[in-house]
């Protein structure tokens, strides 16, 4: 029972089976076109992508070109730039090697000039010390001189007023000095002074200024009226002197008078002939001469008799040779001490002899 149905499935099977295969003829006719047209699209893609590359090649090419291009003439530039500092580089170098040459012979000569300076500070100290101390011995010898002439002018001529200048002087001259220690003479040179200003001599200056005021007015003073002058004319005289004036020149008293003036003259010249000699009897003599011929031959009441008398009773009355003191004690003083000082100042070395060389 089993076979039959064997054969029934197995048997060979009927012609009408053999029409069914175009459909799948078909479907790979389509499906052929359908790979060509993709193969075709894939062509074409390809192509695309091929001209694009190429097309991206040559855009690179011509971007790399131009690149390069740039990146050479930017070096160009970069080199031509290098020269260029490699050039000032070198010249800054010359002129560094010049300043460099230049500095050094600056600092030499700066050193030079330090040492010249050094050297001129030294002269200039040596001078200034040398200028000093002959300065100093010049106002010391100036000032000792002073002083002696101040004791002898004193001594001789009893002249306190030249005495008190010459003192003046000195003082000044010992105050230029630079040494300090003459500042003891200056004190005994101000109390000589002041002790001399303290006896009030006379002051011989002034007083032959007065005695030639007087002498000098000795032509002016109107002379003493006679007693024929002083009388009073008659009517006659009176209407006579209107119309006729009768003058004598030649009158004895006016001789008198003139030989007044003349002697009173040689009077005062006596008097200051007196005072420069220092000698008081003589002065007051001559001015006690001069006061007695101007009283008796000229008019005492007029103003400039008046005023000339006074001023002969003053000079004559005053002392021409007071009690001075004696002066030398300044003069000791720095004498003293001038020996001293060059006692202890080192003496200056000797020269050598000629010969000492050879």
């Amino acid at each position: 029972m089993g076979e039959p149905q064997d054969s029934d499935v197995t048997g060979p099977q009927p012609l009408v089976q053999s029409t069914p295969p175009a459909a799948p003829r078909a479907a790979r006719t389509g499906t052929g076109a359908l790979a060509l047209l993709l193969a075709l699209i894939a062509l074409l893609v390809a192509g695309f992508a091929a001209w694009r590359i190429v097309m991206l090649e040559r855009g690179q090419g011509d971007a790399a070109s131009a690149l390069r291009e740039d990146v050479d003439r930017r070096l160009q530039d970069v080199e031509r730039t290098v020269d260029q500092r490699k050039r000032e580089l070198d010249s800054m170098r010359a002129r560094l090697a010049d300043t460099d040459t230049v500095n050094k012979g600056v600092r030499e000569e700066l050193l030079a000039l330090g040492e010249r300076s050094r050297h001129l500070e030294d002269a200039v100290a040596n001078l200034a010390e040398q200028r000093l101390t002959g300065r100093d011995a010049l106002a010391l010898n100036e000032a000792e001189f002073l002083l002696q002439l101040a004791q002898e002018r004193l001594a001789l001529f009893h002249d306190a007023q030249a005495a008190l200048a010459a003192y003046q002087l000195a003082d000044s001259a010992l105050a230029a000095a630079e040494d300090p220690v003459f500042a003891g003479v200056r004190q005994t040179i101000s109390a000589e002074r002041q002790a001399l200003q303290a006896a009030h001599p006379l002051d011989t200056n002034a007083t032959l200024g007065a005695l030639e005021r007087v002498r000098a007015n000795l032509a002016t003073l109107p002379p003493k009226k006679s007693a024929a002058t002083t009388a009073a004319p008659s009517r006659f005289e009176a209407l006579l002197q209107q119309f006729v004036r009768i003058s004598s020149d030649d009158t004895p008293e006016r001789r008198d008078v003139e030989l007044t003036r003349t002697l009173a003259a040689i009077d005062l010249r006596a008097a200051e002939a007196a005072l420069l000699a220092r000698d008081p009897p003589s002065y007051t003599a001559a001015v006690a001469r001069a006061r007695t011929a101007i009283a008796a031959a000229f008019d005492a009441g007029a103003e400039p008799v008046k005023n000339d008398l006074a001023e002969l009773d003053k000079l004559g009355s005053a002392p021409l040779a007071p009690a001075l003191p004696e002066l030398g004690s300044a003069l000791r003083e720095l004498r003293n001490l001038r020996a001293t000082r060059a006692l202890t100042q080192p003496r200056p070395a000797a020269p050598p002899p000629a010969g000492a060389g050879t």
